[in-house]
């Protein structure tokens, strides 16, 4: 799974030119799942959503207060796109993207251990496969990239045959 967590001073989603969520200061989380991810990775990114340390504490430590610390609300967005790979020629490829119903499973299973780690009332959810507009007011602006799971191969290295 992968995750893109935006600290907002607030954001919205709209789907059909009406919003269905919004949420004043905290974090706005765009995430997609990819083949092969499961619960585990899912409990492991809804975990470090809510922990990662964004917000300075009221004695001007940097980087100590999370989302849950300062009370602020999370709003998640489900995003294959993000999955997406760029690398051969000018057109998208989203085969690195989980498809279908079990897609929408572990989404809902990771937005709903979002609100199970902290309060359901502050945290709100997109619409899944939805065309939505998403609007956001930046805090910082402070953007970070999150995953859990999968990690690529390590390269082999290479040595002269002797």
């Amino acid at each position: 799974m992968k995750a893109i967590l935006q600290r907002v001073l607030s954001a919205s989603v709209a789907v059909d030119k009406e919003v269905v969520s919004s949420i004043g200061k905290g974090i706005l989380v765009f995430a997609a799942v990819a083949p092969g991810d499961t619960e585990k990775e899912a409990d492991s990114l809804a975990a470090k959503v809510l922990k990662m340390k964004l917000w300075d504490d009221d004695a001007g430590g940097r980087w100590r207060r999370s989302v849950m610390d300062i009370g602020g609300e999370v709003l998640c967005v489900s995003q294959f796109t993000l999955l997406a790979s760029t690398r051969k020629g000018n057109k998208p490829d989203f085969h690195g993207a989980m498809g279908g119903e079990e897609a929408k499973r572990l989404y809902e299973y990771f937005f709903n251990k979002v609100q199970q780690g902290y309060a359901a009332d502050k945290v709100k959810n997109g619409v899944f496969q939805a065309m939505m507009e998403v609007a956001l007011v930046n805090d910082g602006p402070v953007t970070l990239e999150l995953s859990a799971g999968q990690k690529p191969a390590p390269t082999p290295i290479l040595t002269p045959d002797k």
